[in-house]
C-alpha cells in the first residue's frame, strides 16, 4: 500500500472520528486512535507514524517484538498496545515491550503480570477485558463475576487498572452492538475508571458515541493488510 493510500484513509477516519465526537458532544482529544498493525509491515507502520499516528496495537507477541525492535529508531517513540489474547507464557516478553495491555482477561493473568513487573521494580497500566456479549468464543471477565475479581486485581501493586476493554460481536449493522458499548461504559463508570477501549473498523463511530476513549482500527487505515 502506498503512503498516499494511508494518508487518504487516515484523513477519512479522522473526519469520521471528529463527526462522531460532535454528535456525542465530546472533544476530539478525548479519543485515542490506535492503529492495529497485525500483519502490517514495519515500513508501512513507519509511514503511518510519519502521518501522525503515535499509538499502535499488536495482537501477537512474537510479531510485535520484531516490529518494535525494527522501529525503535522512531523519535519520539510511539506507544505500543497489546490488544490480542495474552497467554501467561508470553508475560516475560510482554512486560517492557508494551506501554499498555488491553487484554487482561482473568485474575490469574493479572497475578502473573504483577509478579513479573514487581520483579523488575516496575508497574504497568492494564485494561480488563470484559466479555460483555457472553460469547463462548471470546476471552474476558463476565459481567457477573467482575465485581469480586476487580477488587482483588486492584490489590496487586504492580498492575494499574486504567479501564476496560471489550470486543463486540461482528454484525452487519453497528447499531446492534450499541447495547454492548453502553453496558461497558456503565461498568467503567461504576468502577470510576478512565478508559474504555472499544470500537473497531466496523463499529467505532457507535463506540465513540457511547464513550470510547480508545478505538482500535486496522482495515480502516491499512486496508485488507490488517484484519480488524
Amino acid at each position: 500500500m502506498a503512503s498516499g493510500d494511508i494518508k487518504f484513509n487516515l484523513e477519512a477516519v479522522q473526519e469520521r472520528i471528529a463527526l462522531a465526537c460532535r454528535r456525542a458532544g465530546r472533544s476530539r482529544e478525548d479519543v485515542t486512535l490506535i492503529a492495529v498493525t497485525k500483519t502490517v509491515a514495519p515500513d508501512t507502520i513507519e509511514r503511518a507514524y510519519k502521518l501522525g499516528i503515535c499509538h499502535f496495537g499488536e495482537n501477537r507477541v512474537q510479531e510485535a517484538e520484531k516490529k518494535i525492535k525494527l522501529l525503535s529508531h522512531l523519535r519520539p517513540n510511539p506507544s505500543w498496545h497489546m490488544i490480542g489474547h495474552l497467554q501467561s507464557n508470553k508475560i516475560k516478553t510482554v512486560v517492557g515491550l508494551f506501554d499498555m495491555i488491553h487484554s487482561v482477561a482473568s485474575l490469574e493473568l493479572a497475578k502473573a503480570l504483577d509478579v513479573r513487573v514487581q520483579s523488575l521494580n516496575h508497574r504497568i497500566p492494564v485494561l480488563l477485558q470484559i466479555n460483555v456479549s457472553g460469547e463462548s468464543s471470546k476471552n474476558g471477565f463476565s459481567i457477573k463475576n467482575i465485581n469480586a475479581e476487580y477488587s482483588r486485581i486492584c490489590c496487586l501493586p504492580g498492575v494499574i487498572v486504567s479501564g476496560l476493554m471489550t470486543i463486540a460481536p461482528s454484525v452487519k449493522d453497528p447499531e446492534q452492538v450499541r447495547p454492548i458499548f453502553i453496558k461497558l461504559r456503565e461498568l467503567r463508570d461504576h468502577f470510576g475508571l478512565e478508559h474504555l477501549s472499544m470500537g473497531m473498523t466496523d463499529d467505532f463511530e457507535v463506540a465513540i458515541e457511547e464513550g470510547a476513549t480508545m478505538i482500535r482500527l486496522g482495515r480502516a487505515i491499512f486496508g485488507e493488510r490488517s484484519t480488524l
